[in-house]
C-alpha cells in the first residue's frame, strides 16, 4: 500500500465500538448481536451484514416520534465490520454498564439492539413549550455511538452547587437521573441561543453528565408557548 494512505487503514478491533479517527464509527458484527442504526448512515462494511429498515421494534414506538423526536432507524445483523458516518459529524462512543442516557434523537448513530430504549417526554418543562421536549432513553449494558456538529464538551454537573445551563438546540445527551427545568431570557435583543427577543435555556442540576456540541441543531426544539 502507499505509505501516506496506509496511516489511514483500520487499526485491529478492540472492542464492539470504536472510533475511526473523529467522523466515523467502527462496529464489530457478529450474528445474534445485533445493531440498531441511523438510515443511511452506512458508508462501508467488510464482511456479510445485511440491513432492515423500520424492523418491529421500531414501529411500536413511531407513534410517539410522531411528537417529533424522530430517528429513522435500520436494523443491522450479520458478521464482518460496519463503518457508519452522519454528514462528517464527530463521532461520541459511549459503553453503557448498567446506567442510562438521554440522547437528543437527531444525535443518535447507532447503539445494541439488546439495549432497553424508548421515547420519553422530558420532565419539567411542559410549561414553557406546547408539547414539551422529547428525548431518546437508551439504558442497559451495551454500546452508544452519538454524534456532535464539532468536538462536544461534557460537563459534569455534580462539580458545583450551580446549575448547568444549555440551549436546547446546542444539547447532545444527558445523564436522566439529572433534575431538569426550563428558564427564559427576557431581553429585546437576546444574545443567548437563536431566539428572537426571549432566550430559552435548559437547566440541569445533581449528579451526572451534560454533553454539548458547539453548533446549534437545525431544528427548534424548544419553542414558547402562544
Amino acid at each position: 500500500m502507499n505509505q501516506p494512505l496506509a496511516g489511514f487503514a483500520p487499526a485491529p478491533v478492540t472492542a464492539r465500538m470504536e472510533n475511526h479517527g473523529n467522523h466515523m464509527l467502527k462496529v464489530a458484527m457478529q450474528t445474534g448481536n445485533d445493531l440498531f442504526a441511523r438510515v443511511g448512515s452506512m458508508v462501508a462494511y467488510e464482511g456479510f451484514v445485511q440491513y432492515e429498515p423500520n424492523p418491529p421494534a421500531v414501529r411500536q414506538i413511531a407513534r410517539d416520534w410522531m411528537t417529533g423526536e424522530g430517528a429513522p432507524l435500520m436494523k443491522c445483523t450479520g458478521d464482518g465490520l460496519l463503518y457508519l458516518a452522519d454528514y462528517g459529524a464527530n463521532v461520541v462512543v459511549i459503553n453503557l454498564n448498567g446506567d442510562a442516557i438521554s440522547v437528543n434523537a437527531t444525535n443518535l448513530l447507532a447503539f445494541d439492539a439488546h439495549l432497553t430504549w424508548g421515547v420519553e417526554r422530558v420532565k419539567g418543562l411542559a410549561k414553557f413549550a406546547g408539547q414539551g421536549l422529547w428525548n431518546t432513553k437508551i439504558s442497559g449494558q451495551g454500546w452508544v455511538a452519538l454524534t456532535s456538529r464539532g468536538k462536544p464538551i461534557v460537563v459534569d454537573c455534580g462539580g458545583g452547587e450551580d446549575e448547568t445551563y444549555v440551549d436546547p438546540d446546542a444539547l447532545v445527551a444527558w445523564s436522566p437521573n439529572l433534575k431538569v427545568k426550563g428558564k427564559r431570557s427576557f431581553k429585546a435583543q437576546s444574545l443567548i441561543g437563536r431566539g428572537s427577543g426571549e432566550a430559552y435555556q435548559m437547566a440541569f442540576s445533581g449528579q451526572g453528565i451534560v454533553v454539548v456540541q458547539p453548533s446549534e441543531d437545525s431544528t427548534d426544539r424548544l419553542r414558547v408557548r402562544g
